[in-house]
């Protein structure tokens, strides 16, 4: 079946409530304005809303026709980008140095589509929880909500997310059991050494030689410690050093991005990152202290819940726009926190087309609105095919 006929019509809608909440992004935790119109929604069309989860995050509860105990849970994003908008769009950000760059907007405005129409329909037997969370974008709002009770007071034979890609074609998924996205960790790197005169580089223990020594080793982590076919990213992102032309500095910083796809894949990156600057602090008689900071984990895909939202995507776009092997992506998504305590699934949203292939975080960025009813769809297919009336 394609795209739901009454969801069809509420493309106007969504795309209004996306643009809007485009025009007003908000950051991690300060989602406020986008968390009360949704609220609001949810509330006009009947929806039970619980606010506050998660500290700005909402679930709005839908019971449907019948009696039984099941439950789905289905979880859109809320938050924006703290970058500057480039786009020049009518409804481009109103807010200096904020951005919906990752389709977030979108996003909501899916899950609030599929909202209306289920409100409307019912023609389900069980409950669904949708979802609305704050804080992806290295908040770790999934982790928060999940840690504010959010499986024990709306519980889930399953939770589901998407996001839509931009890198995919408009109106495909993607998708695969196991690892779907990478794991974000973060170190933070001080070197402290000996500073002095630029004349005189003997008298000093220049931390900016030691850094660059430490740079080029830690590549040495994916070039020559694991497997060719592991995904493992180490990327020095930052570098501070010096005051001036004729000071050698006392210390130095870096900063690393670290990604990797499997759980033992990440303990034994941690682990040889913090050896070799050990050996580098040793060598070069400095002090390196690193402050190893893991952040999201791997975003891994449930068996059974992957093959249950890819019958659904099948149901939508067809079979041959559905792939089931997708290959694991090196971003990181905070949904895991909800896959470590939920069974469920994570599936990707192709969005590219002739006027939209910025990817996302880029100031150009702007969701593709032909994909609402996609998104919408997939999720109404999804409700009716797992909970479906006796």
């Amino acid at each position: 079946m394609p795209v739901y006929n009454r969801i069809a019509e509420l493309h106007d809608d969504m795309q209004a409530w996306r643009r809007d909440i485009h025009k007003h992004p908000e950051l991690g935790f300060e989602e406020i304005r986008t968390a009360e119109i949704v609220a609001t929604k949810l509330r006009e069309w009947g929806i039970e809303v619980h606010e506050g989860i998660g500290k700005t995050g909402l679930v709005g509860v839908l019971k449907g026709q019948g009696s039984s105990s099941r439950s789905i849970g289905i979880r859109a994003d809320m938050d924006a980008l703290p970058m500057q908008e480039m786009t020049g769009l009518e409804y481009q950000s109103v807010h200096d140095g904020k951005m919906h760059a990752c389709g977030h907007d979108g996003h909501t405005a899916i899950l609030l589509g599929a909202a209306k129409y289920l409100s409307e329909t019912r023609n389900f037997d069980g409950t669904v929880n949708f979802i609305f969370q704050p804080a992806e974008e290295g908040g770790g709002g999934g982790d928060a909500m999940v840690k504010d009770g959010l499986f024990e007071r709306f519980p889930c034979d399953g939770v589901y997310g998407l996001h839509n890609m931009p890198d995919k074609p408009k109106g495909t998924f993607h998708i695969k059991t196991g690892t779907l996205m990478a794991s974000a960790d973060v170190a933070s790197v001080t070197i402290t050494a000996k500073g002095g005169h630029a004349a005189h580089p003997q008298r000093a223990n220049d931390p900016i030689k030691i850094g660059v020594q430490l740079y080029t080793a830690l590549q040495t982590i994916v070039s020559r410690n694991v497997s060719p076919v592991d995904n493992v990213v180490v990327s020095i992102t930052e570098f501070h050093s010096g005051t001036a032309q004729n000071i050698i500095p006392h210390d130095a910083s870096l900063t690393a991005s670290i990604r990797t796809a499997t759980p033992e894949m990440r303990d034994y990156v941690e682990q040889r990152f913090k050896e070799i600057c050990a050996g580098i602090a040793a060598t070069f008689n400095a002090d390196i202290k690193v402050d190893y900071h893991r952040n999201y984990p791997c975003t891994i895909n449930h068996e059974a819940e992957t093959e249950i939202v890819a019958r659904a995507a099948d149901a939508i776009v067809g079979e041959q726009n559905v792939n089931r092997n997708a290959p694991v992506r090196m971003g990181s998504e905070d949904f895991s926190f909800m896959l470590q305590a939920c069974p469920g699934a994570y599936i990707h949203l192709g969005s590219r087309d002739e006027d939209h292939t910025f990817t996302v975080h880029h100031p150009e960025y702007d969701f593709n609105d032909d994909i609402l009813g996609i998104g919408a769809s997939l999720w109404a297919k999804l409700v009716e095919q797992e909970l479906p009336r006796s």
